[in-house]
């Protein structure tokens, strides 16, 4: 019985990181995506110019 608890707690921590890898590239990807559509569209600030 005690194999079978070990077993499952090993999966579900697994489980857990995996979520949690997936929910970090999600949220990076969207707002690296949102940036890029920012600066296509011209919305982003201005660079700095050289004097």
């Amino acid at each position: 019985m005690i194999n079978f608890w070990s077993s499952f707690c090993s999966y579900g921590i697994l489980m857990l990181i995996t979520v949690a890898v997936c929910g970090i590239g999600i949220f990076l990807g969207i707002t690296l995506r949102k940036k890029k559509n920012a600066e296509a569209a011209g919305e982003s600030a201005p660079a700095e110019k050289e004097a």
